[in-house]
């Protein structure tokens, strides 16, 4: 079985988003993880717009980078640029991918306008993380 790490800021939402859809697309074909530079907590909003999908990601946690440096992953893949330019080094011999996607908790405006915001991002990441698994996984 392959083993994903997907890495953010704060495992907040975005790969909390890839997470739920690579773990749902691989099926029991990975494992999947996620992980931040920084542990911000999972985001309300992402868990909500999981769910409007039917993907319960309510039992996922915001686990920080260092908490799995004795796992030897396949793939890492990091989903903002941040991430990528703040990870510390990582020994591994995992193949790594890299998508900026835009961050949803920034979004502004009224609640609908930022509710729009995750389901936007939301659907960019169900593409790339079902792109993902049927290209490598």
């Amino acid at each position: 079985m392959k083993k994903v790490l997907v890495l953010c800021t704060g495992n907040s939402c975005r790969s909390q988003l890839a997470e739920g859809y690579i773990r749902h697309f691989a099926d029991e074909k990975a494992s999947v993880y996620s992980a931040g530079v920084e542990t911000h907590g999972v985001n309300p909003k992402a868990i909500a717009v999981m769910a409007e999908d039917g993907i319960d990601i309510s039992g996922h946690t915001s686990n920080n980078i260092d908490e799995y440096t004795q796992i030897e992953f396949d793939f890492v893949i990091t989903v903002c640029d941040n991430a990528k330019e703040r990870c510390p080094y990582f020994p591994t011999k995992a193949q790594k991918f890299h998508h900026n996607f835009p961050d949803p908790a920034k979004a502004t405006g009224t609640e609908q306008q930022i509710m729009e915001s995750f389901r936007s991002v939301r659907e960019m990441i169900k593409k790339y993380s079902e792109e993902f698994v049927n290209q490598n996984l």
